[in-house]
Parts: C-alpha cells; structure tokens; sequence
C-alpha cells in the first residue's frame, strides 16, 4: 500500500507540471508575438533609452569609400571628334568616419541633427596611391564653355583668351588626391572675380572637397516614441520639407528616410525610400530576394529599372528633365549648373548607346549594382553596398578654341561605392537580443507545450493501467469462486449418488 501511494503522489505531480508547461506554452504562444513586437518597437526608435540609439548616433559599422577613375588614354584624338577610350584605374579606397553632432528632440516628436563624415585613406585595401596621375576632362574649362555655348561671341573669344592666358586645356594631369580633396586653380580665382555666382566654392575645387570633413545638411526625422507610423521619416532637411531643384512638386519630394535605418517588421510588398543629399533627390528601391547575412535573416533590396530612366521610359521622372538617353539623371540644377549625370556604374541598366559610344566600358550586374541588406523586422541595414557614377557632357562649344572638335558625348568621369558591413561586437550583440532570444523564445513555447502534453498523458495512462489491474483482479476472483462452488457441487452429487462403501473407499483411496 505504501509503494502504491507514493506512485500515485508522484504521478499527481507529474500531471501538475505537465500543466503547468501546458499553460505557460499556450500563454507564450499568444503574448511571445505582442512582447516581441513591443520589444523591437522600444529598441529602434531614435530615443536615449533605446538599444539602437548608440549605433545611431555613432554608426560602428566600419564604411569604406571605394572609388575609380576612368582615365582618358586619348585625349588629342578626342580633340579631333575621335571616340573617347578610357581605362578605370582603382580602387582607391578610403575608410568612412560618421558621427552625429547638434542632437536636439523637438516637441512634435522629432530629433534635428548634424552628421559629419570624414575620409582617411587606405593604401593597404587600395589598387594605387594617392599621388597617382589620372588624365580627365577639365571640369571647370568645359563646363563653363556649355555655360557660355549661348552667349555672345565675343564674350566666348575673351573665355578663350582667358583660357590660353590661364594655362587651361580641355583635359587635364591632376593626382587622386587633387581631384579628390582639391587642387588651386587661377580660374577659380577669375571666374568668382567676374562672375561671382557662377560657382559654389570660392578656394580649391575638388570632386569631394566639399564632403571632407563637413556635414551632409540639417535633418529632422521623427523618432517613433510618440507616433511609431512615422518612425524616422524624414520631416524637414535644411528646414524644408521639399526641394526646388526640379521641375515637378513630386520629384522634388523629400521622400523616406535620411537612409540609415527604416521602419521594423517589412515584408515582400516593402520599399525602401530615402532622400540623397548627394544626389539632391529621394530615391526609391524594391525588394529582390530573402537572404542570411552571418545568420541573420534579411531582405535585399535593389535599384528598379526606373529609377535613372528619362522622361519618356517612365513618365513621373519627367521632372528630373532635360533629359538625355534613359539611363542617366542630368543633376546639373543642383551642381552649379555643370552638365552632370548620375547613372549606375559602365552606364550598367541604361540605354546601350552610352556604353558604345565610349570605348573601355563593360556594365555587368555583378560589379555595377546596388543592393541594400535589411533585417525585416528590425529595418536595421545588415549590409550594403550603393555604387554610382558621375559622368560630364562634353561638345565642342563654336568660338571655345580649347573644346577643339569634340563630339557630343557622356564621357564617365569616376564612379564609386559605398560599403559596410555590420560585423564584432556590435554584429553579435544584435545576433543575440534581436535574434537568438526571440528564436529561442519561439521554439520554448511550443517546446513547453509538447512537454506538458506529454506529461498529462502519464497520469491518464496510470489511471488507465490502474483500471485494467483491478478488472483483472475482480475477474480472477469471480473465476476463482466459481470453481470453488463447482467442485463443491460435484464432491456433493458424489455423496449422495454413490453407495456409502464406495464413497468410503474411494475417502481411503
């Protein structure tokens, strides 16, 4: 009786646990999703108390800066209408430093900031030297010669004069870091003496001089603690909510986010949409495929076919006009009136004829294109890798004796990618808070229900096993007097059917 008892204790208990794991697993199954989400929802939106907010303020993402050259092999032959040959010479590649500075929350539930960026070089991931010659358009001579394609005469015959006077040619010798940071240049000097608002910058002139060392504009974005809808939206850039660099109110949309972070929980149907300062546009990119990136999940994301295409291929940029071959953006309204393009590296995903009609080019999508890496329910980048190309429009320009006999064409002036990668501490502490625990939490739910599941069933089986035990006792018990009574009833038809000296012998017997 004893044994029996502490069974039945012990599988009392059993049931008890099984449950309790049987409920918790329930319960985890309903809230697990709600505290998740809770969860994400506190740690991504920009406030002090945030998991993300550090790695907002001072992204730890290592970004490097890789640039390429498109040196000009002949540019005699170019002044002579011959079709421009060219050789890309890189990667120079530079680390990127990015840091926040100015934060301030505003009460309609945003944060004003300044980030700065600053370059330093990498000789070590680098194919070349800074001091390395590249031969390239002068920006400054053949741009203020389509400046003047228009104007008087003899206004051009004193440029040209100008021109000689100054030493200035159609294409010039300068090194990486010249053309990168800066170089003096007598015209600079003449051109703000004359005509003081034809150009930007009064000192060197350099394609990234103005980015060393200096902010990318006043963003206010909002944070998401009060509204989480519009979670790091870009309310205002410089203190306006839209540009007027283009000619339509949709173009100059600023659209998106300031391009660090998005909105959590994406799915397939997402985009993702960010305002370029660079560029001086929003931009716009789809969904292409699921992806890991060091056990992370992520969603990838790509430029669409659209988003360089002219006025004519796709309507809504139309505003991005003049326009030339699909493909590529004029961005001379926001660049000091210089015919510039933006396009896609080698002109990749742009009309042919701009690939053709400059020998050296070779766009392929595995070299050319952009891509974005987003964990989906964060909006956090994982990696990413964004490449674009700044080209110039080049002509012979009559009564500009330095534009020779040049025919019309883009001719590519650089192109360069920016990449990071999350990756250390930071990559692991993400893995583990925003990845592993809520996995593992997933996998407990349903781990404690089956445990409790299967527990319960160990005091119904005993039950039943019990049952069969005691139907089988009563059943043997009842058999057991049955034969009793049997073989009492034949020992009595015995005795009274045989004569009494038989019964007697066989008693002996």
């Amino acid at each position: 009786m004893g044994s029996r008892s502490r069974a039945r204790r012990v599988v009392a208990a059993l049931g008890f646990a099984g449950l309790l794991c049987a409920v918790l697993g329930v319960i985890m199954i309903v809230m697990v999703p709600s505290i998740i989400k809770q969860q994400v929802l506190k740690n991504v939106r920009i406030d002090p108390s945030s998991l993300s907010f550090n790695m907002w303020k001072e992204i730890p993402v290592p970004f490097y800066l890789s640039v390429y050259f498109f040196d000009v092999i002949n540019p005699r032959d170019i002044l002579q209408g011959q079709r421009p040959q060219v050789r890309e010479r890189g990667p120079y590649v530079y680390r990127e430093f990015r840091h926040k500075s100015n934060i301030t929350f505003n009460d309609n539930d945003t944060v004003s900031f300044l980030e700065y960026r600053s370059f330093q070089f990498q000789p070590d991931k680098s194919r070349g030297l800074e001091s390395d010659n590249i031969v390239m358009p002068n920006i400054l001579v053949l741009s203020a010669a389509m400046m003047m394609e228009n104007g008087p005469m003899s206004l051009k015959l004193i440029m040209t004069l100008a021109f000689s006077t100054l030493g200035e040619r159609a294409f010039m010798n300068r090194t990486v870091s010249e053309i990168m940071w800066g170089y003096e240049d007598p015209l600079i000097h003449l051109i703000n003496k004359y005509f003081p608002n034809m150009f930007p910058f009064k000192g060197k002139f350099g394609l990234f001089a103005e980015l060393n060392n200096s902010d990318s504009g006043l963003f206010t974005v909002f944070t998401g603690v009060k509204n989480f809808s519009r979670i790091h939206l870009v309310d205002k850039w410089n203190g306006v909510s839209k540009v007027n660099f283009w000619h339509s109110d949709q173009c100059n949309m600023i659209n998106g986010t300031s391009g660090q972070m998005w909105a959590p929980f994406m799915t397939p149907e997402s985009s993702l949409e960010f305002y370029s300062p660079e560029a001086c546009r929003s931009m716009k990119l789809i969904y292409k495929e699921q992806g890991v990136f060091e056990g992370i999940p992520t969603f990838r994301f790509v430029a669409p076919n659209t988003l360089f295409a002219n006025g004519s291929v796709y309507p809504p940029n139309e505003g991005f006009c003049p326009c030339r071959e699909s493909g590529i953006q004029n961005v001379s309204t926001c660049r000091f009136n210089a015919p510039l393009f933006l396009s896609h590296p080698h002109f990749y995903n742009a009309d042919p004829v701009l690939a053709e009609a400059v020998s050296g080019l070779h766009p392929n999508p595995e070299e050319h294109s952009l891509f974005l890496d987003v964990h989906p329910v964060t909006g956090i980048p994982m990696n990413c890798s964004v490449k674009l190309q700044l080209s110039l429009y080049i002509k012979s320009v009559k009564g500009i004796g330095q534009t020779g006999k040049i025919e019309p064409v883009i001719l590519p002036l650089m192109w360069f990618g920016e990449s990071g990668a999350m990756e250390g501490e930071t990559l692991q502490t993400f893995y583990t808070q925003l990845v592993l625990m809520p996995k593992v939490l997933h996998y407990a739910q349903y781990v404690l229900l089956a445990l409790g599941c299967v527990l319960l069933l160990i005091p119904i089986v005993y039950q039943i096993r019990s049952q069969e035990k005691c139907y089988l006792f009563w059943s043997s018990s009842k058999k057991g007097s049955k034969d009793k009574e049997a073989i009492q009833a034949y020992s009595e038809s015995l005795m009274t059917s045989a004569p009494k000296g038989t019964v007697l012998q066989e008693a002996r017997l």
